[in-house]
């Protein structure tokens, strides 16, 4: 009843929300993309997205496709891959930054064991400007991790904004300087909160330095600062700072999904992984 080139391509927009970034992802027209999406609609017989000349949106019917597109694309790979005999093997080195620890990226890494048991993952978790520097050394095959916008390394799976969150109970003192929790060099929310406290001429301290996603946490839930994170990733227990705080903008960022540029051994194992990601990608944007 569904075409899964249109699947995968619902996927993809509902990931980025941009007909523009999901055509780039896909390699294909944006009018291509235009027309999988009316025709799954079609089919559907109902709107999957709300959408003018600046913004698309999932509607209420989008967000229960989700659910099922990514089922269905998992059930088609599982028989292709059965069918055609094919059997992955060998060792993949797989690198997610510290943004995916809350997330469930469990369950899709999960899935690729089961689909391919003859592969070795191998799982490192680190800041993603230390992940970038381990696949250019060499070190890992495939990496999942943050970016600039302006950045053109990678395949995106989907963009956010930055926002600063904190302890609901925390207020800042305007004529203090801001108390920022924060990851070590060379973190990307790091050096992006740093620049728009300069550009804003607003004096700020380091109050909690920690390498692990829970350290951060856990120091922002005590009220002993503020940090930059992915609008779509807010742990529980913390909210949005707001806008009365007077805090500058972030900025954007994005998720993406870069491979070693050196052709190795696993580079079938990273490609079939890398698919499961972009496939299951809607569930990053969900805490556990």
């Amino acid at each position: 009843m569904y075409d899964p080139s249109q699947l995968r391509t619902f996927l993809a927009v509902a990931q980025t929300l941009s007909f523009t970034q999901a055509a780039r992802r896909l390699g294909l027209r944006q009018s291509t993309v235009s027309q999988h999406v009316r025709r799954l609609e079609d089919t559907a017989g109902r709107q999957l997205f709300s959408r003018d000349t600046h913004s698309v949106e999932l509607t209420e019917d989008g967000e229960a496709m989700l659910g099922f597109a990514r089922r269905i694309l998992e059930a088609h790979e599982q028989a292709a891959v059965f069918f055609t005999g094919t059997r992955l093997r060998g060792r993949l080195r797989f690198g997610a930054s510290e943004d995916f620890v809350l997330t469930r990226l469990t369950e899709i890494l999960e899935g690729f064991r089961h689909d391919h048991p003859e592969v070795d993952l191998e799982l490192t978790v680190e800041l993603s400007g230390t992940l970038h520097e381990q696949l250019a050394d060499g070190k890992l095959d495939l990496v999942l991790a943050k970016r600039r916008p302006e950045d053109p390394r990678g395949e995106l799976v989907w963009h956010d904004r930055l926002v600063w969150i904190g302890a609901e109970r925390l207020r800042l003192d305007p004529e203090r300087p801001v108390p920022l929790i924060v990851y070590p060099p060379p973190g990307i929310t790091r050096a992006l909160a740093l620049e728009a406290l300069e550009r804003q001429g607003r004096a700020w301290r380091i109050a909690c330095t920690s390498g692990s996603l829970n350290g951060l946490i856990a120091a922002a839930r005590a009220g002993l600062g503020v940090m930059a994170h992915s609008r779509g990733l807010v742990p529980p227990g913390l909210v949005r700072v707001p806008d009365r705080a007077g805090l500058p903008e972030l900025g954007e960022v994005d998720f993406v999904l870069v491979h070693a540029k050196r052709h190795t051994a696993a580079k079938s194992a990273a490609d079939a992984l890398a698919s499961s990601i972009l496939a299951g990608g809607v569930r990053l944007h969900r805490t556990r």
